[in-house]
């Protein structure tokens, strides 16, 4: 597998170990079960197949294709995702890097992949986004950016969150924009744990 070239700023070995992590693994392997099978002709079955195409751009990804292997289990994820994406009052700068962020630290390529398009529809550069690898040494980013990087690589890396990370991301949110944050990286630590154990497939192309 071919290694991804550093940035110019990416030198130490922590960046590089984000870059590279997945240099051990198969360049590309099939999803480790199969995928539910989306003609079942179960009516709930379909009502909630619809849903989850209404609610995700018209689609049915992979993802959810693996989700749907148990339809209660389905449900519950798309309610949350939904909630923690579409139905908070945090600014969707913050929630971007957030999944980005957890997404390279879990080495989720299909999860960075798949929310890049959203950063920078939500004002993110093309700097702020390749930069995320090495964000402590970053100079494209705000006070408040690196409070909730911090913030997310805390509860992403060591489950545990210092009394001073709290302290410097608390500051700037209120109480409702501090659990949405904190369920934003909780639910993202859960979909990338999901897509990599199961080692589900990357999404075509849309045309």
């Amino acid at each position: 597998m071919v290694a991804v070239l550093l940035p110019r700023h990416a030198e130490d070995e922590r960046v590089s170990r984000l870059y590279n992590r997945r240099t051990g693994m198969e360049e590309h392997r099939m999803a480790r079960i199969a995928y539910a099978d989306d003609s079942n002709p179960d009516p709930e079955f379909q009502k909630l197949a619809a849903q989850i195409k209404e609610e995700r751009g018209g689609r049915m990804l992979n993802l959810y294709k693996m989700l749907l292997n148990s339809p209660p289990v389905a449900q519950g994820w798309l309610n949350l995702l939904t909630a923690v994406r579409k139905k908070t009052v945090l600014k969707g700068r913050y929630r971007e890097l957030t999944i980005l962020l957890v997404a390279i630290i879990n080495g989720a390529e299909y999860e960075r992949t798949a929310h890049v398009p959203y950063a920078k529809q939500e004002g993110l550069s093309d700097e702020q986004v390749e930069s995320l690898y090495a964000w402590k040494t970053a100079t494209c980013y705000t006070e408040v950016d690196r409070a909730v990087l911090a913030y997310t690589e805390a509860m992403t890396q060591d489950v545990h969150v210092t009394d001073a990370t709290f302290a410097a991301v608390s500051k700037h949110f209120d109480q409702r924009e501090m659990t949405e944050l904190t369920a934003l990286v909780a639910a993202y630590n859960l979909v990338s744990r999901f897509l990599e154990a199961l080692a589900i497939d990357p999404e075509p192309p849309k045309r």
